[in-house]
C-alpha cells in the first residue's frame, strides 16, 4: 500500500507552473563556469589581434579573432574528438558561407537573393543534429559578414584567415589529448555513478524526478561520449572496453533504483557510499578491491540493488577486462556514410526541416532588401541578429528575440565604455583577452548574458576593421531591435504552429512507445539487453519532449498556457515508465509475475490515451477501470496509470 500511495501521489506532484520569462531568462543558471574554455578564449581571440598589430596588418588580425570567435561558439564537448568535429567541421562550412558573401559584396539585389538562398541551406542543414547547426550557424554568419564588410583580396584570404583563427582555437583545446586520452570518457560515466548515488539517496524525496532525470542525461551522455569514440577505434583498445563494460554494469542499479523509490522508504547510507566509490574508482583508474558492506536485502528490491551494487563492485574492481560484458546496450552508432545518407535524406523529404528553412530564408530575405531600400550603414547586424533568434535549437524563438534585445542593450553599455575610453592600437589586445573570457564565463548563464558577452567583442573587431568608434554603438542597437522585429514578425507570427505538429504528436508517441515497453517487458521472450535499449530510446524520447515543453512554457498565449496545463501528463508517463521498470526488477528477483491480461489492460488504456492526445487539444478526466489484484507487482503501475488518465486541462 505503500508502494500505491507514493504513486499515486508522486504522479499529481511534480506540476510545472509557466516561468516568468524574462525574469527566468535574466537569472543567471546555476551551472559552474569553464575555466579552462575560458582560458583558451581569452588566448585565442587576443593573439592574433597582437599578431596583426605586430605586422602592420591590424585587420588581418581582427579577421583572425573572427574566426576564433567561432571556434570559442563551438568550444562545448569534453572529449577530445568531439571537439574536432564541434570546431573543425563548422570552419568549413564558415569558409564557404563568408567566400560567397564577399563574392556578392556591394552587389545589391544578388546579394539578396544569394543570402536568401544559403538561409534556405543553413536552416535546413541545422535541422540534422548539433554540429550541424553550428555548421549551419557559421555557414549564415559568414556570408553575411562577407556580404556586410569589405574582405581584404584576394578572394581566399579571407576564409583562410578566419579557417586559421577558429583551428588555433581547436589547437588549444587539444592540447592535453596526449595526457587526458580517455579522462573526459571517464569522467563522464564516474558521473553517471555519482547521478545514480544522488537519485537512491533522493528515493524517498520529492527531488527524486529531478535526480532521475539527471542520472538519464548523465547515462546519455556517457554512452554517446563512449560509444563515438569506440566507433571511431579499430580493434578493442582494453581501456575502451573497460569502460564500456563499467558503464554496462551501471544498468541494473539504475534499474533496481525506482523499484526502491515506488517501494517508499529510504536505503541504508552504505548503498549511495557504495556508489560513490565505484565512481570514484572509475574516474582514477583505480582496480583495488575494497571490502564492500552492504545491509542484509529483505524484499525484491533490495535484492534487486543488492545484487546490482556487487556484480559492479567486481567488474569495475576486476584488474581483467571482461569481453563478454562489452555488448552495446544503446546500440553502436551506424558507419559514418550510412549517417551521412541518413541525415541529407531526413533534410529533403523532412517537412519540418523545409518549415525551418524557408522562415528563415524569408526572414534573411527581408533583412537585406530592407537594408537594400532603406540606406543603414553596415547594415549586416540586423541579419546577424536573425540569425542567432531564430536558431530552432536555441530554445524559443519569442523568448529569445527579447532576451537577444536585452542582451544587445547590456552588451553594447560595455562596448560604449570601451570604444570611448580605450585608446585604439595595442590597448586593444589586453582588452579582447578580458572580453572574449567573457563569452564562455557568459555562455553558461544564459543566451541573454552570451549575447552581452559577444557583443563588445563584434563591434571591437569591427571598430578594427573600419574604424567608426563609439559611432558603432547606437546603429547596432538600432539594427538589433529591427532584426529582433523581423523574426519575431516574418519568423513567428507568421508561421503558427499547431499544438500537435509541435507537441501534441509527440507526446502521443511516446505514450503509445510506452504502452509497447509495458507489453515487452513482461512478455515471454523478453530479452534483457533489447528492453535495456527499448526504455532508454523512450527516455531520449521523453527528453526531447520535456526539452519542446520548456521551449513552449515561453511563448505567449494559448501556446504556454496549454504546455502547463499538459506538463503534469509529461510528468506521469515517465513515473509509468519507471514504475514498468520497478516491477520487471521486482520480478526479476522473486516477485510474482503479473497475469497477462493485466499487462493488456494496462497498455490498452495506454494507447487509448495516445490517441486521446492526437485527437484534441484539451486534456479530459477519464476515470480508468483497471482490474487487478491490490498486492499484484502491477499495483503501483496501475495506480500511475490511473493518475495519467485523470489528469485534465483547467476550465477557463
Amino acid at each position: 500500500m505503500a508502494d500505491q500511495k507514493r504513486a499515486g501521489d508522486g504522479a499529481r506532484q511534480g506540476r510545472l507552473a509557466p516561468p516568468e520569462w524574462l525574469i527566468g531568462g535574466l537569472r543567471p543558471a546555476p551551472t559552474p563556469i569553464p575555466w579552462p574554455a575560458v582560458a583558451r578564449a581569452a588566448i585565442a581571440m587576443a593573439a592574433p589581434l597582437a599578431v596583426g598589430m605586430a605586422t602592420g596588418q591590424s585587420a588581418y588580425g581582427a579577421l583572425a579573432s573572427m574566426g576564433a570567435l567561432s571556434g570559442v561558439i563551438g568550444d562545448t564537448a569534453d572529449a577530445y574528438r568531439m571537439r574536432i568535429f564541434n570546431i573543425a567541421v563548422p570552419q568549413l562550412f564558415g569558409a564557404l558561407g563568408v567566400t560567397v558573401g564577399s563574392l556578392v559584396f556591394g552587389h545589391g539585389w544578388l546579394a539578396v537573393a544569394a543570402l536568401t538562398l544559403v538561409a534556405l541551406a543553413s536552416g535546413m542543414i541545422s535541422t540534422i543534429g548539433a554540429v550541424a547547426s553550428v555548421s549551419g550557424l557559421l555557414l549564415l554568419l559568414n556570408a553575411v559578414v562577407g556580404a556586410g564588410l569589405p574582405m581584404p583580396g584576394p578572394w581566399w584570404k579571407a576564409p583562410l584567415l578566419l579557417s586559421l583563427g577558429g583551428l588555433f582555437v581547436l589547437l588549444l583545446s587539444l592540447l592535453g589529448w596526449p595526457l587526458r586520452r580517455t579522462e573526459p570518457e571517464r569522467a563522464a560515466v564516474a558521473g553517471t555513478y555519482r547521478a545514480v548515488a544522488e537519485a537512491i539517496e533522493a528515493a524517498t524525496t520529492d527531488a527524486y524526478d529531478t535526480r532521475r532525470q539527471a542520472v538519464t542525461q548523465s547515462l546519455n551522455t556517457a554512452y554517446d561520449l563512449v560509444l563515438a569514440r569506440r566507433a571511431r577505434e579499430h580493434g578493442r583498445r582494453e581501456e575502451l572496453v573497460r569502460l564500456l563494460a563499467q558503464l554496462n554494469v551501471v544498468i541494473p542499479i539504475v534499474e533496481a533504483a525506482p523499484a526502491v523509490h515506488l517501494r517508499g522508504w529510504g536505503v541504508d547510507p552504505a548503498i549511495p557510499t557504495a556508489v560513490r566509490q565505484l565512481a570514484d574508482a572509475v574516474e582514477e583508474g583505480r582496480n583495488e578491491l575494497p571490502e564492500l558492506r552492504l545491509p542484509a536485502p529483505a524484499t525484491p528490491a533490495e535484492r534487486a540493488l543488492d545484487t546490482a551494487l556487487r556484480h559492479a563492485f567486481a567488474v569495475v574492481h576486476d584488474p581483467d577486462v571482461d569481453h563478454s560484458n562489452i555488448d552495446d546496450r544503446l546500440g553502436r552508432p551506424a558507419a559514418l556514410r550510412i549517417r551521412f545518407r541518413r541525415a541529407a535524406r531526413n533534410v529533403l523529404l523532412s517537412g519540418a526541416s523545409w518549415r525551418y528553412g524557408l522562415r528563415l530564408a524569408l526572414c534573411i530575405g527581408l533583412a537585406q532588401a530592407l537594408v537594400s531600400v532603406v540606406p543603414v550603414e553596415r547594415s549586416y547586424w540586423v541579419a546577424l541578429t536573425i540569425v542567432f533568434v531564430l536558431k530552432p535549437d536555441f530554445g524559443s524563438v519569442f523568448a529569445r528575440a527579447l532576451m537577444r534585445a536585452v542582451g544587445t542593450a547590456g552588451g553594447l553599455v560595455i562596448a560604449a565604455a570601451v570604444l570611448a575610453e580605450v585608446p585604439r592600437g595595442w590597448w586593444d589586445v589586453p582588452v579582447m583577452m578580458l572580453l572574449a573570457a567573457l563569452i564562455p564565463a557568459f555562455s553558461a548563464k544564459g543566451y541573454a548574458f552570451q549575447t552581452a558577452a559577444i557583443t563588445p567583442v563584434i563591434l571591437l573587431l569591427s571598430d578594427v576593421l573600419n574604424h567608426q568608434g563609439f559611432n558603432l554603438v547606437l546603429p547596432r542597437l538600432w539594427d538589433s531591435l529591427i532584426g529582433c522585429a523581423i523574426a519575431l514578425i516574418a519568423g513567428y507570427l507568421l508561421w503558427p504552429e499547431s499544438w500537435h505538429t509541435r507537441i501534441g504528436t509527440r507526446l502521443a508517441d511516446a505514450v503509445a512507445a510506452t504502452a509497447e515497453y509495458v507489453e515487452y517487458a513482461f512478455s515471454a521472450g523478453d530479452d534483457r539487453a533489447e528492453r535495456v535499449r527499448h526504455r532508454r530510446r523512450l527516455y531520449r524520447d521523453l527528453s526531447t519532449v520535456r526539452s519542446e515543453f520548456q521551449r513552449a512554457l515561453t511563448e505567449p498565449p494559448p501556446m504556454g498556457a496549454r504546455a502547463a496545463a499538459w506538463w503534469p501528463l509529461v510528468v506521469a508517463v515517465e513515473r509509468i515508465v519507471d514504475a514498468t521498470t520497478a516491477a520487471r526488477v521486482r520480478v526479476n528477483h522473486g516477485a510474482d509475475a503479473p497475469a497477462a491480461g493485466e499487462v493488456t489492460e494496462i497498455a490498452a488504456e495506454l494507447r487509448e490515451l495516445a490517441e486521446g492526445l492526437r485527437e484534441s487539444v484539451t486534456l479530459v478526466e477519464v476515470r480508468a477501470e483497471l482490474s487487478g489484484d491490490e498486492e499484484s507487482v502491477l499495483a503501483p503501475l496501475r495506480q500511475e496509470v490511473r493518475a495519467a488518465r485523470a489528469i485534465a486541462s483547467p476550465t477557463p
